[in-house]
């Protein structure tokens, strides 16, 4: 026997249907798609800066959203900055590699000694006065000269920074002022050249600079133009010598490095996404934001009455490039110890920068 259903409650189930459809169709275009959208990959992203930071804000940034972009959004990429996974920045390599972070940003130097093929790059008077020069040579010599030692992680890019400067509370215009100056390194040849030129040189993680330099633990640091805004180096000293022309005094390098079971569990289509945005594409991508935020923060400080930017004479720096080559000459015997060519690698990166100096 059938049972009637009757035609007011046919009516309102029709109206009920009806009701949802013109819900979901009134719904926003986001909401709609949301689910065919949704990503496939998250990745964390661990750093070491705060979110203020240019490196985080113009490059770490647009670099995550370009990857999540060109994957049709399967893969989103959420990014930690300041250490907020916990941990402190020496520890950032390992993070990638165990899993801790998908993805670091960091510098190999954080960790001296421990990756000593890219300190070529970090010895003095070897980098080019532009962070585009500099990151297309390392990434240029990366896949032969440099990657071998982060066989742990997947490396997604290795790139150089632009020319470094000294930031003091005393002005810097000669050799004899560096003596006994309380300096901030970043790199372990940047502490080598800094002891060379007479200065006591003092490494600690870019994070704790402010600090020491209220504290009087140190007189002033050496970093490119770009940090200065996020460690208020333009409040806390007066000073800032300059280098003409390349080569400069120094430069350090950095890693953009993935976790290596995240990486080859990727679909290989996200893979090629993944890898279309490393190498070339994002060392330049890196140097060319270096280059424009160094040339916007030098002009800010250059108008503040109370700071000096000082630009030492060609004659002065050839002095300077005098009393640190013994630096260089100690890190190429140090290199053949550890059975690596340290005479190639510097030859082929001042070849490479040479190169790039146009580019």
């Amino acid at each position: 026997m059938t049972s009637k259903i009757p035609l007011s409650q046919k009516i309102l189930t029709r109206r009920h249907a009806l009701a949802l459809a013109g819900a979901a169709i009134a719904a926003p275009a986001t909401l709609r798609s949301g689910f065919a959208q949704a990503p496939q990959v998250t990745l964390r992203m661990h750093h070491f800066l705060p979110p203020v930071a240019n490196a985080h804000a113009r490059f770490l940034l647009p670099w995550s959203k370009k990857v999540e972009a060109e994957s049709g959004g399967r893969i989103k990429i959420d990014i930690f900055p300041a250490m907020q996974l916990g941990g402190a920045p020496p520890q950032l390599f390992d993070q990638a590699r165990d899993g801790v972070a998908d993805i670091v940003w960091t510098l190999p130097g954080n960790t001296p000694g421990r990756f000593p093929s890219v300190e070529a790059m970090e010895l003095p008077f070897i980098a080019g006065k532009r962070g585009v020069t500099n990151s297309r040579a390392m990434a240029e010599l990366a896949p032969t000269h440099f990657v071998k030692e982060f066989s742990e992680v997947h490396t997604l890019c290795l790139w150089a920074h632009d020319h470094g400067l000294i930031h003091s509370n005393k002005p810097v215009r000669s050799l004899d002022d560096m003596k006994g100056l309380k300096l901030r390194f970043p790199t372990r040849q940047a502490g080598e050249a800094l002891r060379a030129l007479g200065a006591t040189a003092i490494g600690m993680p870019v994070p704790q600079v402010p600090e020491a330099l209220a504290q009087g633990v140190i007189d002033g640091a050496v970093v490119p133009w770009e940090v200065v805004p996020s460690l208020r180096l333009h409040e806390l000293v007066r000073n800032h010598t300059e280098f003409p022309g390349s080569p400069t005094l120094y430069t350090a390098t950095f890693i953009l490095a993935m976790n290596k079971p995240k990486y080859e569990g990727l679909p290989a289509d996200l893979k090629k996404v993944i890898d279309d945005n490393s190498g070339m594409v994002a060392a330049v991508m890196a140097g060319a934001m270096w280059d424009e935020r160094g040339t916007a923060v030098a002009e800010m400080v250059k108008a503040r009455p109370r700071n000096t930017i000082i630009q030492l004479s060609a004659d002065e720096v050839a002095k300077w490039r005098t009393a640190t080559k013994p630096v260089e000459e100690a890190w190429i015997k140090s290199m053949k110890e550890r059975n690596i060519d340290g005479q190639k690698l510097v030859d082929d990166v001042r070849a490479a920068v040479a190169k790039n100096m146009n580019a």
